[in-house]
């Protein structure tokens, strides 16, 4: 089973890129859906002890814990701590249960693949790009978004031609759906590439 490391920068448009690929029969695992679900059950204690007045009816208040780490940088390794363990857990129970079901190919969404050193666990890395213009015109277009945040949220992720000198596959996003979507499947039809290398460096 190949697994593809699936990343890019605020506004490229990964989601859009994750939902193609699940389009075409590949399972995907959406980390950023993982963390939200952790804010809903496993990790709300951890994180309530650290961050006093985040737990908020049994849950995480996201936008009240957002406000706390993202100009603090100890207090995000703090959080951290108590979240990466725990989506690590989450993605090896998807892996596992992706190789039961006989996929040949699965798609772990990442966003700070590259931050996080998650690059090491894949077997190729794919990342979505677009021109700084276009990122900043639809980040811009999120609600209560603002340049500030926005300026403080690329300060925590590795550039984007830093991303694309490591990738293995570009997926450029600024031509629509369509051209997204055939760059998606040219990558999958150079899956049996991939797997060929993968098993040559596992015998080396």
């Amino acid at each position: 089973m190949i697994v593809l490391g699936l990343t890019g920068s605020i506004g490229m448009g990964k989601t859009t890129t994750a939902r193609f690929f699940a389009d075409m029969g590949v399972p995907v695992l959406d980390s950023d859906a993982v963390v939200h679900a952790l804010y809903e059950r496993e990790a709300v204690a951890q994180i309530d002890q650290a961050f006093p007045g985040t737990n908020i009816g049994g849950h995480v208040d996201r936008a009240e814990l957002s406000r706390r780490v993202l100009d603090n940088p100890s207090a995000l390794r703090k959080l951290e701590t108590i979240v990466h363990p725990l989506v690590k857990q989450a993605q090896s129970r998807f892996l596992a249960e992706a190789e039961r079901a006989g996929a040949l190919v699965v798609v772990l969404d990442i966003p700070l693949l590259f931050e996080t050193g998650a690059d090491a666990n894949v077997d190729a890395v794919v990342v979505v790009t677009a021109p700084v213009e276009v990122q900043r015109a639809r980040v811009m277009d999120r609600p209560a978004m603002t340049a500030a945040k926005l300026e403080a949220l690329l300060q925590r992720q590795v550039p984007d031609a830093e991303k694309r000198r490591r990738a293995d596959f570009i997926v450029d996003t600024s031509h629509g759906f369509d051209s997204a979507r055939a760059q998606v499947r040219a990558i999958l039809e150079a899956v049996p590439a991939i797997r060929t290398e993968a098993a040559r460096s596992r015998h080396a």
